[in-house]
């Protein structure tokens, strides 16, 4: 019985070639492939790697290579059909009835391949004649030269009705075939069928074997009823199982252990054209399960990159939710936001690769965009609205059906919600501690007031102006310190631009002025304090600079100063980050303890909860013990 491709594809697609082979040969993930022992040869050494991407396994030992079909004929000695047959049942593909009919079918597909490559000819030859020269003005606007139009085939469909019908008719296509094929439209209620894409900028579509199968067309006209206009559903295209440059995608993807999903046609063409090859795009719909099932064979994270505007923002939001529930260990996304107004094709273009490329390296885990969605815009200054916030994000993590995937974001919202409220304080006056400032009280043990952690509600503007953040506490010094010190020494800025745009700060608008000093060092504008406090006074965190300066100057902290020396201003900014991040740390724990002595009141957890109230007391007054330190700045100091 002979196997249409398609109904093999599908099986493939299903069951990855690692799962398969791996339930034969013990294999290792190494990079993109994983490893194993020949089983077909005894050695010691692995020489037998499988390549999910590629869906082919490789025996280097015994000279073989094949995909899963040949892999269960070679060991388990099946013949072909028979493979076929036991595969498709772990997929859970039915296998085709042995019908004539059903191959005569297939043997019509294959020629539907021919129509559409004759169509893509066509469309090319157009968009190089006369007239074509307003779609070639058109691409080449938009920074699409002739090299990127002739290596993804960009054609243009000429105005007329039937141009393209006429032109394939002379290569005695039927016409049934042209319909087939979803090059016309007809119909009973049509009286003489018409070309479907006219006066349109043409982008092939291929199938992941990089055969055409449809088309994406752009108007060129304003007052077209559809800007962009996709081939109907054939034997051949079915958009919601292909990706627009998927075939290339793959391939690149195998390389850079990346792919990264765009909006638009041209977007991926420019993308491409920036060193980007593993760039694909939806086909003018919104990204549907299969094609994310696809980019998770492509890329472990794959990175959606959306326009900078509220639809950007909604198109991530949807991602997400369809993301959510199919998250597997290891399998994730990546959310790369541009600048409001941008698409990826106006980024390259104006701010050119490299900044494209930071924006491709600072993509926000898919955690964050759920978080920010259910936080950025909302005002929760009751307890109605914070108990709202909690069950939305509760329901949120049951959509994860993995058990362990839905775990670790249970625990992950459950800590930012944590961090977001602070815990209600009790007053400090009047009671007696025990050990490390602990008191014993019924139920366990619980801390004083001025043992908390500092703790803010950073929220929406509408709650900023409200009045309640009017009570939030000054930064801590040790956070003014991260901050101060750059600002006085903004040289070293670009220096440590990842460690500083890292920090978790626990003042929301210490994360806004950080964003105005990054901002003035991407400027190029000289490393002057000065210049960067003229600009600063300009911007609503002036009086937080201010009240940063009295901070720094009231402890004596001289190395934060301008008048400290480079070198020993980055001594004393390492030593601060360190602490700080250990500070987090133990903040971190001391939760944990708590959590834990809440749950079993025992001298083991309470001393444990102790010990870490130490080590933050400890972390407090920590000295910066840096041999030589101050020497630079005619001083030599300990400070913290």
């Amino acid at each position: 019985m002979r196997f249409s491709e398609s109904f093999l594809d599908e099986i493939r697609d299903r069951l990855p070639a690692s799962v398969v082979i791996g339930q034969r040969v013990q294999l290792k993930k190494q990079g993109r492939e994983f490893a194993g022992l020949s089983p077909f040869n005894a050695e010691k050494t692995p020489s037998f790697f499988v390549n999910d991407q590629k869906a082919k396994w490789f025996d280097f030992s015994a000279q073989k290579n094949g995909d899963i079909f040949t892999f269960l004929m070679e060991t388990d000695g099946l013949s072909f059909p028979e493979a076929v047959e036991r595969l498709a049942s772990e997929a859970g593909v039915p296998m085709p009835a042995r019908d004539p009919q059903a191959e005569e079918r297939e043997k019509v597909r294959d020629t539907l391949h021919d129509v559409v490559e004759h169509a893509a000819r066509f469309f090319e030859a157009a968009l190089q004649s006369r007239e074509g020269a307003a779609a070639r003005g058109y691409l080449m606007n938009r920074g699409l030269g002739p090299e990127l139009q002739k290596r993804f085939r960009v054609g243009y469909s000429p105005a007329e009705r039937s141009a393209l019908k006429t032109h394939l008719a002379g290569k005695d296509i039927p016409h049934e075939q042209m319909i087939a094929a979803g090059l016309l439209v007809a119909g009973d209620d049509i009286p003489v069928s018409f070309d479907r894409f006219r006066d349109r900028v043409m982008f092939p579509i291929t199938d992941f074997r990089g055969r055409v199968v449809g088309f994406g067309g752009r108007a060129m006209g304003a007052d077209v009823q559809a800007k962009y206009l996709n081939s109907p559903e054939t034997d051949l295209f079915h958009k919601g199982n292909l990706l627009y440059n998927g075939a290339e995608a793959r391939k690149a993807a195998h390389t850079t252990e990346s792919v990264i999903a765009v909006e638009g046609y041209a977007d991926v063409i420019q993308m491409a054209g920036a060193g980007f090859d593993h760039t694909v795009a939806p086909l003018g719909t919104a990204l549907t399960e299969r094609q994310l099932q696809i980019l998770w064979r492509m890329a472990d994270e794959p990175i959606l990159c959306f326009d900078g505007d509220s639809a950007g923002q909604r198109a991530a939001f949807r991602a997400a939710d369809l993301a959510l529930p199919l998250l597997q260990p290891g399998k994730s996304l990546g959310f790369a936001m541009l600048p409001e107004g941008q698409d990826p094709d106006d980024l390259i273009r104006t701010a050119g690769r490299a900044v494209m490329a930071e924006t491709i390296a600072a993509a926000r885990p898919l955690v964050d965009i759920i978080w920010s969605r259910e936080t950025e815009t909302g005002v929760f200054d009751t307890p109605e609205r914070r108990a709202a916030l909690e069950a939305r994000l509760r329901d949120i993590s049951r959509s994860v059906r993995d058990e362990d995937v839905r775990r670790h974001y249970y625990e992950a919202l459950k800590q930012r919600l944590a961090d977001f409220f602070p815990a209600a304080e009790e007053p400090a006056r009047g009671r007696r501690s025990g050990a490390g400032g602990f008191e014993r009280r019924r139920g366990g043990w619980t801390r004083p007031e001025f043992d908390r952690p500092s703790a803010h509600i950073p929220v929406s503007d509408r709650l900023k102006q409200s009045g309640i953040l009017s009570r939030q506490r000054a930064p801590s010094l040790r956070d003014a310190v991260l901050v101060i010190t750059l600002l006085n020494h903004p040289a070293l800025i670009a220096r440590h631009l990842d460690e500083f745009a890292d920090i978790e700060f626990g003042h929301r608008d210490l994360a806004t002025l950080r964003s105005e000093m990054i901002e003035f060092v991407a400027s190029d504008e000289p490393a002057d304090p000065e210049v960067l406090r003229e600009r600063l006074a300009k911007t609503p965190v002036a009086d937080l600079v201010a009240r940063l300066d009295a901070q720094i100057a009231a402890c004596g902290l001289w190395f934060a100063k301008a008048t400290a020396a480079d070198a020993d201003a980055e001594s004393g900014w390492h030593q601060a980050l360190t602490l700080h991040r250990r500070q987090r740390t133990l903040h971190k724990e001391l939760k944990d303890a708590e959590a834990a002595l809440a749950e079993d009141a025992s001298e083991a957890n309470f001393v444990r909860l102790v010990e870490i109230r130490n080590q933050l007391a400890s972390a407090e007054g920590t000295e910066a013990l840096i041999e030589g330190f101050g020497a630079q700045s005619g001083r030599e100091a300990r400070v913290f």
